[in-house]
């Protein structure tokens, strides 16, 4: 770990930390909510070590990079600005791209509104779905699962940060990653997430070292930058009008656990095995269901899926 460099680098109007590691072609790591560069961490020793440049920001709003104020600075386009510059920064012309959760959509983003600039795609726990001109994604989940949804409860600003500020950050971290259910996190008002059940043993793949250190970096910033990348949902289905019905074509790879809640949303597993998602991706070339995963499984199965990304990139 010690052999990972930090840097800070000006992109977009903000101040973006980036960790990196290795020399060779550059894989981008993006992480998702809530989480930072260090979700990455095992992945950046892996690759790196076989010949790669690997790197891994705290996206806008995380960690050690800036957090703009207003709500409306945490679109699609503002995050795939600031990874652009990044790369123009690096002299880097084309990446290989990973992403999870947060992570995942913004890799989809930037395929979309930049496919230069990608070599290939390796995407975690969340599917591509070809924008519906009908209906805006609030209104889905709402429609879907009720006001209880825990996206739909982000939502309000200041809701979800007073409700997280009840409890020690450490402790919240735990409830986060500690998930295994796959049922639709739905979070009554009164309850909270602060009345979540707690995380009574740590799993092996997370350390008090690890916890320790998300929530340092979230007692220090605040959750607002991330939750802000949910009240942008709408907001991107609006601005993003343009590509209704675009595809992505470049080559992909999609992993997913068998026990992440994104992969028990109604007809997601449909829509994977029964041709929408090659249909929406021409480019997929290989799904991998890991069986008795959940969410966070780029941490969880961190050598697999460290593995899966090498042997995709390496032919390529």
């Amino acid at each position: 770990m010690e052999k990972i460099k930090h840097t800070t680098v000006a992109t977009n109007g903000i101040n973006m930390h980036v960790a990196s590691i290795g020399t060779g072609p550059a894989v981008l790591f993006l992480h998702g909510f809530p989480e930072l560069w260090y979700s990455w961490r095992k992945q950046l020793l892996y690759l790196s070590s076989r010949g790669y440049r690997a790197i891994a920001p705290d996206l806008r709003g995380y960690g050690d990079t800036d957090a703009p104020p207003s709500i409306t600075s945490y679109t699609a386009l503002h995050v795939v600005g600031d990874l652009i510059g990044l790369l123009d920064e690096f002299g880097i012309e084309q990446v290989f791209l990973v992403g999870h959760d947060w992570g995942a959509s913004i890799a989809w983003y930037f395929c979309l509104l930049r496919p230069d600039r990608v070599k290939a795609l390796v995407n975690l726990s969340v599917v591509f779905r070809s924008r519906n001109p009908a209906t805006k994604p609030v209104d889905q989940y709402r429609a879907l699962f009720g006001d209880d949804y825990y996206i739909c409860r982000f939502q309000e600003p200041g809701v979800a940060e007073e409700d997280f500020a009840q409890i020690d950050t450490a402790r919240l971290i735990k409830k986060f990653f500690g998930g295994r259910s796959p049922k639709p996190p739905c979070v009554p008002k009164e309850i909270g997430f602060r009345g979540l059940p707690d995380l009574r043993t740590l799993p092996s793949w997370l350390s008090e070292e690890d916890v320790n250190y998300y929530a340092s970096k979230f007692s220090q910033k605040g959750f607002t930058g991330g939750l802000n990348y949910y009240r942008c949902l709408d907001l991107n289905w609006e601005l993003l009008a343009p590509w209704t019905g675009a595809q992505i074509k470049i080559p992909v790879k999609f992993m997913v656990g068998d026990l992440d809640i994104t992969y028990h949303i109604p007809g997601i597993r449909e829509y994977i095995q029964n041709g929408g998602f090659k249909k929406d991706v021409p480019g997929l070339q290989e799904v991998i269901v890991m069986e008795g995963v959940a969410h966070f499984i780029n941490q969880e199965k961190a050598d697999e899926v460290s593995s899966h990304i090498y042997d995709f990139i390496k032919q390529l």
